[in-house]
């Protein structure tokens, strides 16, 4: 689809955060009225969308405003100054903020109590910021985004932000009981305790939905200042003591979470992009961070530049450009990053600022260059090599042979989910998780796709299972992927394409298994082997194994194939009848045997 055409279409992405900015405050910060389309077209090159321009809608003294959309991981543009900044320097009207922080005046101890809720804290102050009622909601409503967006409801993260006038530091941040907990919620005049402060929001619209975080922990998190005067409760609300306004002139924000990389991102994206209100452009005051957890100090927040490589060759050959060193670094400064030719002249050294936290491997340095240097500017080539023509991957040639031959074999083909529960993957199958073979989900969203399968047999059992009243026997495979650890190469898993077969009936069908393997090892002339007398001629066997607890005892085998005559053999898979066990657990009333193999041995 070539970029001409996505400008005359347009999609709404549920994914994209929709930004509202005032329209003329945009275009004087941008230098330049732009007419929609022009407008249109800059956000489009960028990598950004208009979404609406409400002009036409405004009545009386309502002032237009220009709705966008922004990738959702540019968290740096979910306010009008990270946009402002953003499309100053691509469009080469703005240099790189250089951020820089005095000398902290206070300090924030976390205490060990928080280890058992929210471990992790942040904290900075912004010093003679100056607040007009636009910015002021920009600064409300880049909170508000984040929260949504980052820190996913405030579960993982929550942000604070208070009028220092009004406190004292130093801070602490303890985890207390709920009815230790004694202050007067934002716009509240009531003061209230932890558990009446819960009962009170369980009936509002916005802060109901964030109460389960910490409801029904023994004790709550919270920020005190040098007089323990409560600034906020996190992750529900703040102190109406600390509240900000439009007249507050120094602003103390603290940032709690249970994700200790996205707390160090939040304070970074706030101080950035409101550093631009302060007395001194950019300037921060940070504060100092004490655990008590492990007694280690810290100068939050952190606004050094990350380090990056990236190879000139690999950014080239994926742009079909010809580009130097230096002219790639003039494309990257577009896009905030500073780079330049390392030691080595094959790759740059790419200094990413804080507001780029969506940096984190080469090839989005390369997605940058490629906006900098513009999608439409790039050439139609065709591709460089000997051959044009498409063909399949060998892999999948290997697998289609395994296809054809099991539909001959009178088996029909399914394609499972590759995510199953773990019990179906481990418990089910009476075995024990090692927590070096399966790749997990951190956060699943049900306990039906809890792992990434490590076998296809979990499959095969709950399609029988869904058509156990069908006639008898049920014969069924699947020829697909399964994932595995695998810390040696860089992503610490691996997928490894099997085929697998299962028959189920009144008896266990064994000889019927073993004879579908026969059949697809004969189909690539792969013989069967006596593994009880000397040989070294290519081809497979079996040996009984006993220690695999899915089969049942003494009717379950190690499959062994040796590719080359003379080779080493080496175990492919597993054939045997399943034990009783395994069908209760998938609730199948029959008997079964089972064959699963890696065929990438065949490659």
């Amino acid at each position: 689809m070539s970029p001409a055409f996505l400008t005359e279409q347009k999609f709404s992405n549920p994914t994209m955060p929709t930004i509202a900015v005032d329209k003329e405050d945009l275009y004087k910060s941008l230098g330049k009225s732009y007419t929609t389309e022009e407008f249109d077209e800059l956000c489009f090159e960028f990598g950004i969308e208009l979404d609406e321009d409400t002009t036409e809608e405004c009545q009386g003294d309502e002032r237009p405003q220009l709705k966008i959309e922004i990738p959702a991981n540019r968290y740096d543009m979910l306010c009008f100054e990270g946009i402002a900044q953003a499309l100053n320097q691509f469009l080469g009207r703005a240099e790189n903020p250089n951020f820089k922080l005095t000398a902290p005046t206070t300090k924030l101890t976390i205490e060990k109590s928080t280890e058992q809720i929210r471990p992790y804290a942040a904290s900075a102050i912004l010093r003679n910021i100056k607040f007009d009622q636009r910015s002021y909601d920009s600064f409300i409503t880049l909170q508000d985004k984040l929260h949504t967006n980052l820190c996913r409801n405030r579960t993982l993260v929550a942000i604070g932000t208070h009028d220092l006038d009004t406190i004292e530091g130093p801070f602490t941040y303890e985890a207390l009981k709920p009815e230790d907990i004694k202050f007067a919620p934002l716009n509240q005049t009531k003061v209230m305790n932890g558990n009446e402060i819960m009962e009170f929001y369980e009936k509002d619209k916005h802060l109901s939905r964030y109460l389960h975080i910490i409801k029904d922990s023994p004790v709550y998190p919270v920020i005190l200042d040098k007089n323990r005067t409560v600034c906020s409760l996190p992750p529900i609300i703040n102190s109406n003591h600390s509240k900000i306004s439009l007249d507050t002139k120094n602003v103390f924000i603290d940032v709690t979470g249970t994700d200790k990389t996205k707390t160090e991102i939040v304070i970074q994206t706030l101080v950035a992009m409101f550093s631009h209100h302060c007395g001194e452009k950019f300037e921060i005051e940070p504060v100092e961070i004490i655990s008590n957890h492990n007694g280690e100090s810290r100068l939050c927040p952190n606004i050094e530049p990350r380090k990056s490589l990236a190879e000139i060759d690999y950014i080239n050959s994926c742009l079909a450009l010809d580009l130097s060193g230096d002219e790639i670094a003039k494309l990257l400064k577009k896009m905030e990053l500073d780079a330049k030719v390392s030691e080595d002249p094959k790759k740059l050294e790419v200094s990413i600022p804080i507001t780029r936290s969506d940096i984190l491997h080469q090839c989005d340095i390369m997605e940058d260059a490629a906006i900098a240097y513009g999608f439409n500017n790039i050439e139609k080539t065709k591709p460089k090599g000997e051959s044009l023509v498409a063909s399949a991957l060998p892999i999948n040639k290997i697998a289609d042979i395994f296809r054809l031959a099991s539909s001959q074999a009178g088996y029909s083909e399914i394609m499972a989910l590759t995510l199953c529960s773990h019990d179906e993957n481990f418990k089910f199958l009476r075995q024990i998780d090692d927590n070096k073979t399966a790749v997990k989900l951190e956060n699943p969203k049900t306990f039906e796709y809890q792992v990434v399968r490590t076998t296809l047999l979990p499959g095969l059992l709950k399609t029988i299972r869904e058509n156990r009243k069908h006639s008898l026997p049920i014969k069924v495979f699947e020829c697909g992927d399964i994932v595995l650890k695998k810390d040696s190469v860089e992503r610490k898993a691996i997928n490894q394409r099997n085929w697998g077969a299962i028959i189920a009936g009144k008896t266990s069908g064994f000889e019927y298994i073993q004879g579908l393997l026969g059949k697809l090892m004969q189909t690539l002339r792969a013989s069967w082997i006596d593994s009880s007398k000397p040989n070294t001629q290519r081809g497979f066997w079996i040996e009984e194994d006993n220690e695999n607890a899915t089969y049942f005892p003494g009717r379950g085998a190690k499959v062994f194939f040796r590719s080359v005559e003379g080779g080493e053999a080496v175990a492919i898979g597993s054939i045997g009848v399943l034990h009783p066990e395994v069908m209760k657990s998938f609730e199948i009333p029959y008997a079964a045997s089972y064959v699963e193999i890696n065929i990438e041995i065949f490659l």
